[in-house]
């Protein structure tokens, strides 16, 4: 038997004004899109916005539904409106923020593990990095290179 360590390294910001001019606009961008959230049931409202290498930003916020597993979260319909949208153009990086009708977020809140496969899925098909820029309501911002860094290990078309 052998033993292997799995890791990787982030960056951790405190506030918006410490990202880069860019990366302030794209969180800006899905903090706007979480207003328009559709949570009712959960009153959990997250936004997504994303770039693109031809520097256009599509954004998403999640999708309740009354039959929950209808629902979408943000990540995916942000992801999925830019592959319907703009087919062929590689995804360089997503911002995601999320807050509560009922209580203050103030970590970072990270795509569920259905949204990490989905975004696994652009990262191999592009065969390039997707960063991934997270926050709560407020907090720190967490910063992550590739989305293989929150899902190592990970499931693609090369197993089919």
């Amino acid at each position: 038997m052998k033993k292997q360590t799995i890791s990787f390294e982030l960056s951790v910001f405190e506030s918006l004004e410490e990202l880069n001019e860019q990366d302030q606009k794209l969180m800006l961008k899905a903090m706007d899109a979480r207003k328009d959230a559709y949570a009712p049931y959960s009153n959990f409202m997250v936004g997504a916005a994303v770039l693109l290498e031809n520097d256009k930003v599509v954004i998403g916020n999640n999708q309740e539904n009354a039959s929950y597993p209808s629902g979408l979260c943000a990540e995916r319909v942000a992801v999925f409106q830019a592959g319907a949208k703009y087919p062929g153009v590689a995804i360089k990086s997503i911002a995601i923020t999320a807050m509560s009708r009922t209580h203050l977020v103030e970590k970072a809140a990270a795509p569920c593990g259905n949204c990490r496969q989905a975004i696994s899925e652009y990262e191999y098909k592009q065969k390039s990095p997707i960063e991934l820029l997270l926050m709560g309501e407020t907090g720190e911002i967490i910063k992550c290179h590739s989305l293989t860094d929150i899902l190592p290990l990970g499931f693609n078309n090369s197993y089919l």
